[in-house]
C-alpha cells in the first residue's frame, strides 16, 4: 500500500487500525451483538425475504465467476473435512480407553 505524502496512513490502514482497537476494548461479542442489530434492522426495513434475494443473485455471481460445478465441488471438500473430523473424534475417544488398560508388570530390578 502507498502511504500518503507527509508519512499518514491510507484508508485501509486506519480501519485496520480501528478495528483492531475496537475488538481489543470490546471483544468478539461486539461485533456479534451490532452483527445481529443490523441484520434485524435489515429485515424490518426490506422484510424477511429480502434475504433471499440477495443470496440468489449472489449465487448467480458466483456461479458466473466460477463455472456450475464450483458448489458441487465446495460441498464435497466440506462434506470431506467433516468425515475427517469425525474420524479424528473417533479416535481421540477411543485413545483413553486404551491408556485405561493395565500395563504388563515389569520385573523389579
Amino acid at each position: 500500500m502507498a502511504r500518503k505524502a507527509g508519512g499518514g496512513m491510507t484508508v485501509a490502514e486506519a480501519g485496520r487500525m480501528g478495528g483492531r482497537l475496537v475488538s481489543e476494548k470490546y471483544g468478539p461479542e461486539f461485533y456479534e451483538k451490532i452483527g445481529k442489530k443490523g441484520g434485524s434492522s435489515t429485515a424490518n426495513k426490506y422484510g424477511p425475504e429480502f434475504f433471499g434475494r440477495i443470496g440468489k443473485k449472489g449465487g448467480r455471481a458466483v456461479t458466473a465467476k466460477y463455472g456450475a460445478g464450483h458448489f458441487e465441488r465446495i460441498g464435497r471438500k466440506g462434506g470431506q473435512k467433516v468425515a475427517d473430523l469425525i474420524e479424528r473424534a473417533k479416535t481421540l475417544e477411543s485413545a483413553p480407553a486404551q491408556e485405561k488398560q493395565p500395563e504388563e508388570a515389569t520385573p523389579a530390578e
